[in-house]
């Protein structure tokens, strides 16, 4: 196949101009041996059938059963590659639980309610938000939490934090027989169930959460050229040793068919279109439209007019994307546009607004003076620290975006989505 070379390393030499250090730490030699491994598979697909697109080395690289990225491994923390807003503080989850609080306040208080997170992490927020949801004792009579997750590893970690006895965690359910693949009983009442897709959630009234979820699933990449949009690919560079590189689509691609829709007025040389991302908000859309409810969608991301955002961090630090597959976290900016385009007018969208914004009109200020007050000096300095780190516009506070969806017989806006006061 006659492709087109670009330069594979344009997010590097972008990122590098705004001085940021890269990792180039040394793995371990079982982390080395599973990325070689993985690459080698990713070269023989190359070899067999021509160059590969983005979306498909970002699910190999993080999805392989064996050598996937989260797969089997805890990824976040200090002793990990990222930290995620809920590691930092319980004021992040406690005030996400309020604005599900007030939103099935609104509904009616129904019963039979599935509160659904997809991509749980380490289950930190799932438990901060059934903490506060235990205030609630009729919600919670009502409730069961239901996990989208496909790593085991981290299943185990979240069964561990949740379950209300850790030390007897239960095996694997078969997956034949049941759509859930594990269960337990939380330590605040709730049942806890774990699945592999979100289809497999039952109906009920639905509470959904995503935080940095759609950041991680894979994107198709297009560049403007000449003769037209043609889709970036990831190939064998014949030049070095078997190292991988980007080039273009000599022709259109069916996905620059398919899932590919340039405005007239977008200006933009490069877009990334995950249309992954575009079938799971509408199967979220479509079950808050049947069945009642309401979701969040937490990540970073931009209004449709960012353009090269595709990038790995490992260590904390900038990684090149294309360099030992499996080893770092592959990610790319949200386009909260394409996922309210995707909802169409199934449900209502609001936002998305800054997390900043979000909450400190949930009261994180009077949350924050009531921890405050409690805690010992340590405790003063880290909450403050932990404030400043979710509300920051030069942290995370402007970085990070909340879109609500809400389903389209509610009357009312959501909390958290309306401009903050002025000061008068």
């Amino acid at each position: 196949m006659n492709v087109i070379r670009i330069f594979c390393r344009r997010n590097l030499l972008r990122h590098a101009r705004q001085n940021v250090l890269y990792s180039h730490c040394r793995l371990c030699s079982d982390q080395r041996q599973q990325s070689d491994k993985l690459l080698s598979q990713i070269q023989a697909k190359i070899k067999f059938s021509g160059p590969i697109t983005v979306a498909d080395y970002m699910n190999v690289a993080l999805t392989n059963t064996e050598q996937g990225y989260y797969i089997n491994k805890d990824v976040f923390g200090q002793k990990g590659d990222f930290t995620t807003s809920p590691e930092i503080s319980q004021m992040f989850g406690e005030l996400v639980a309020v604005w599900f609080v007030n939103e099935w306040m609104m509904a009616g208080s129904p019963d039979n309610v599935k509160l659904i997170e997809l991509g749980p992490g380490r289950g930190t927020m799932a438990d901060d938000m059934l903490r506060a949801f235990s205030k609630f004792p009729e919600l919670t009579k009502s409730l069961s939490l239901h996990l989208v997750e496909i790593s085991k590893k981290l299943s185990e970690m979240q069964e561990e934090k949740l379950s209300s006895n850790p030390s007897s965690m239960s095996s694997d359910i078969d997956s034949d027989s049941t759509p859930y693949y594990k269960q337990c009983v939380s330590k605040y009442g709730p049942n806890v169930y774990w699945y592999r897709d979100i289809t497999d959630v039952p109906a009920g009234h639905t509470m959904i959460v995503a935080h940095e979820f759609f950041d991680a699933l894979p994107i198709h990449k297009f560049q403007k050229t000449d003769r037209g949009w043609r889709e970036v690919l990831v190939d064998i560079d014949p030049e070095s040793n078997n190292d991988l590189r980007f080039v273009l689509a000599p022709t259109e691609s069916a996905a620059s068919k398919v899932i590919l829709q340039v405005d007239s007025d977008d200006n933009r040389d490069h877009i990334e279109v995950s249309a992954k991302s575009g079938v799971i908000i509408k199967h979220l859309a479509d079950r808050i439209d049947t069945n009642g409810g309401c979701g969040l969608v937490i990540d970073y991301g931009h209004n449709g007019e960012k353009e090269d955002t595709f990038r790995a961090f490992r260590n904390h630090d900038l990684h090149d994307v294309l360099i030992e597959p499996g080893s770092a976290d592959l990610t790319a900016d949200v386009d909260f546009s394409y996922l309210k385009k995707q909802c169409n007018d199934t449900v209502k969208t609001f936002g998305p607004v800054t997390q900043s914004s979000f909450l400190q009109n949930l009261g994180i200020a009077y949350r924050l003076k009531m921890l405050y007050d409690k805690a010992d000096e340590k405790g003063k300095k880290d909450l403050l620290s932990s404030f400043h780190m979710l509300t920051d516009s030069e942290q995370m506070g402007e970085r990070f975006k909340f879109l609500a969806i809400l389903n389209n017989k509610c009357k009312h806006s959501p909390i958290g989505f309306d401009p903050l006061p002025v000061d008068s």
